[in-house]
């Protein structure tokens, strides 16, 4: 395994990661109950202008009194005008976020971490497979290809929910299928309007027929979802090398340096949050992954 495809992409220049840089708030959108995108703008223009990111990487936020966490970016690396972070209120932090409106303020560190290897499979076909909330670190990979929709090969997204109303994005799906990407969806309960399928997003492997020299695989979401996502695409003949995933761990500093986000010999804030299944397999099992 080439250790450059997991080797942090390129991101902004600016004099240090450790101080924050404030944002407006300039839209907020609802996505499902408890979960809400907002819209950053940077409040000096110069580092507006200088900021860029690529599709998997993460931005510590930060509210004076209550501490940072870190949220992966959920908008168009080709767009960083605007910077979308897409939050479920689980915690102290992102429930103090949940309090603020458009026009308040928010300090940002980052980007920080590893990118989905995009450029490295131009001309592949692409699997994204993800649960819940971890569809917010693959929105931008699907944006990514639809901006260079003819350097790649067939795209489908497999995508699960606990609801319904749960699923993300939902309004974006038939743009994403006008532009030939197949998206699978699937939700573990369904309600009296659901048509489509019930049951866990690993299960959508089987309405699929894969070009296994060709595939490969990004998957965000669940680790439990994430081990049976890897078995599919072992099952497949899918190389551990070309099967992707973004690990969340409690991470603090997003620089390696407070240990918190420790995963075997890794720091997942600084070497992940992306890594390849063949890095992560000795560390891997049903009972701690």
């Amino acid at each position: 395994m080439n250790s450059m495809l997991t080797e942090p992409t390129a991101a902004v220049k600016i004099d240090s990661l450790l101080a924050p840089y404030w944002a407006e708030i300039v839209e907020i959108v609802p996505e499902a109950e408890g979960i809400v995108t907002i819209w950053l703008r940077f409040l000096d223009q110069t580092l507006q202008e200088r900021y860029s990111f690529a599709a998997g990487q993460f931005n510590m936020l930060y509210l004076p009194g209550y501490g940072e966490a870190a949220i992966s970016i959920s908008s168009d690396p080709q767009r960083p005008e605007l910077i979308g972070h897409t939050i479920r209120f689980v915690g102290n932090v992102t429930r103090a976020v949940s309090r603020l409106q458009i026009g308040d303020t928010i300090g940002v560190r980052g980007p920080f971490g590893t990118a989905w290897p995009l450029e490295t499979y131009q001309g592949r076909d692409i699997v994204i497979a993800a649960g819940g909330i971890g569809l917010a670190s693959l929105r931008p990979v699907i944006y990514q290809i639809l901006n260079q929709r003819d350097l790649y090969g067939r795209v489908v997204l497999l995508y699960g929910a606990r609801t319904p109303s749960d699923l993300l994005y939902s309004t974006e799906f038939s743009t994403w299928e006008d532009n030939q990407v197949e998206v699978l969806t699937t939700v573990d309960r369904a309600d009296e309007s659901w048509l489509g399928q019930v049951g866990v997003v690993p299960m959508l492997f089987y309405r699929l027929r894969l070009d296994t020299d060709s595939t490969v695989v990004f998957s965000c979401g669940p680790e439990i979802m994430m081990r049976f996502v890897v078995f599919e695409g072992l099952a497949r003949r899918i190389p551990h090398h070309r099967i992707y995933l973004s690990l969340e761990r409690n991470m603090k500093c997003g620089q390696g340096f407070c240990g918190h986000c420790q995963y075997g010999p890794f720091f997942i804030c600084k070497d992940g949050p992306v890594y390849s299944f063949d890095q992560l397999e000795p560390f891997f099992n049903l009972e701690d992954f």
